[in-house]
């Protein structure tokens, strides 16, 4: 959420930030609302002063002053509880629209209509060259029984999967190497929920852009597509210290999302699946836009550095203004390599958002000079399973049907180094 000051004073600002970001909203209605708001408040507020004066008034009158005085008192609330009501209504509208309000990018962003136009910024790893006719991971691992499709379907509907053997054994080892991985960097490790209230979700800004991909349950409820959400959520009304600042989490959650839109899309084996895992950088820190920016470089390198170390080919994109989410002020995707598409596939999402999500969540530090300021907030991804298994398992499968484990995952094995019948 932005400062209503700061989108009256840059209001044509705000609507170059909704046109590059591809979101239709009209700031001159907000602008508007705010407006009655502003004029409306300024009536209640007045009535209320006249009402403490005429409070006080009566305690030093006595026979018709003060008769009178009930008389004025008995209309100041009248017209006092018909403003009020005008606010009441005026307020509902003018919130409606202020969680509408995009965030500003950051001018290195570039234009684009979708995520065809994000731009390469870095390639790393030799892409494999086989010298036999490579499979896909859905045929690799159901061969190998690591994974059942049907049976997943039958018991969990479209998209549903069971990982199963060396697949569950696998899936468990990149979780525990990247805990080992991360925490070494001064993560906290957490373990967050995936049952949140719509507060946290409207606070991170996934509400109302990303609604429709969301699961919710009969009282009210959402599961959460993000451990982001829950972890954002945990200083929710809280003021906390400078001197702890930036704060650093290592969140794994179970993950839902809906996919609405995309049944056409990649949904085939686990690219895109309803339910999955993620261990998820989150950061906060204090409310400046170069440690944002050195953060988020920082976040970045650290998930380039975790796909290096398991020798999965990738690339770093900067995403173009409408592949920004509602509140990102910048975003990078890392994409792995997934060779029987001949294509880089999403692994990761880098973000990083200013006050955006703190102001809604009101997240806030008490800074050198006294005066309360709203942290900064930042995310990444460090793995999101089962997708990362699509370009660990086709990158690294061998002649005979076999896959080789990462060395680095090797520990985290038994000790083995091939996946075989």
């Amino acid at each position: 959420m932005l400062d209503i000051k700061f989108i009256r004073e840059n209001k044509d600002l705000v609507a170059l930030a909704a046109k590059k970001k591809k979101i239709e909203f009209d700031v001159e209605k907000l602008i508007a609302v705010d407006e009655d708001r502003r004029a409306v408040l300024a009536r209640v507020e007045e009535k209320r002063s006249e009402q403490n004066a005429a409070s006080q008034e009566i305690v030093r009158a006595d026979g018709p002053e003060k008769a009178n005085i009930l008389e004025k008192m008995k209309f100041l609330k009248e017209e006092l509880s018909s403003e009020e009501e005008k606010l009441k209504g005026i307020m509902q509208e003018w919130q409606s629209l202020m969680v509408q309000v995009p965030n500003i990018p950051d001018i290195s962003v570039p234009d684009g209509e979708s995520d065809v136009d994000n731009a390469e910024i870095k390639k790393w790893g030799e892409l494999p060259k086989f010298d036999f006719e490579p499979k896909s991971h859905v045929e690799i691992m159901t061969t190998l029984d690591m994974v059942d499709f049907e049976r997943g379907t039958k018991v969990s509907g479209f998209r549903g999967y069971f990982l199963k053997n060396d697949g569950a054994l696998l899936s468990f080892a990149i979780w525990q190497y990247a805990l080992a991985f991360f925490t070494k960097k001064g993560f906290t490790p957490m373990i967050a929920p995936s049952l949140v209230r719509r507060e946290s979700l409207i606070g991170t800004g996934m509400i109302p852009q990303s609604e429709e991909d969301l699961y919710k349950t009969q009282d009210g409820d959402y599961l959460a597509g993000t451990g982001e959400v829950a972890t954002m959520g945990y200083y929710m009304n809280e003021v906390v210290s400078k001197e702890d600042l930036p704060k650093k989490f290592l969140t794994f959650s179970p993950c839902f999302r809906r996919e609405a839109g995309s049944h056409a899309k990649d949904v085939k084996g686990l690219i895109r699946v309803h339910e999955f895992f993620k261990v998820e950088q989150v950061v906060l820190c204090e409310a400046s836009h170069e440690e944002s920016v050195r953060l988020h470089e920082e976040l970045t390198r650290n998930s380039e550095e975790f796909m290096e170390s398991l020798g999965i080919p990738y690339h770093t994109v900067v995403n173009c203004g409408a592949d920004l989410g509602l509140g990102q002020v910048k975003k990078y995707d890392i994409e792995a390599w997934v060779p029987l598409e001949n294509t880089y596939r999403e692994t990761h999402s880098s973000s990083y958002f200013h006050d955006f999500q703190t102001r809604r969540l009101n997240i806030r530090y008490k800074d050198t000079d006294g005066k309360l300021k709203y942290a900064h907030s930042l995310n990444n991804t460090a793995t999101a399973s089962p997708r990362i298994l699509v370009s660990l398992v086709e990158n690294f499968q061998q002649a005979d049907g076999s896959i080789k484990i990462p060395d680095v995952l090797v520990p985290y094995m038994g000790g083995r180094t091939v996946i075989s019948k």
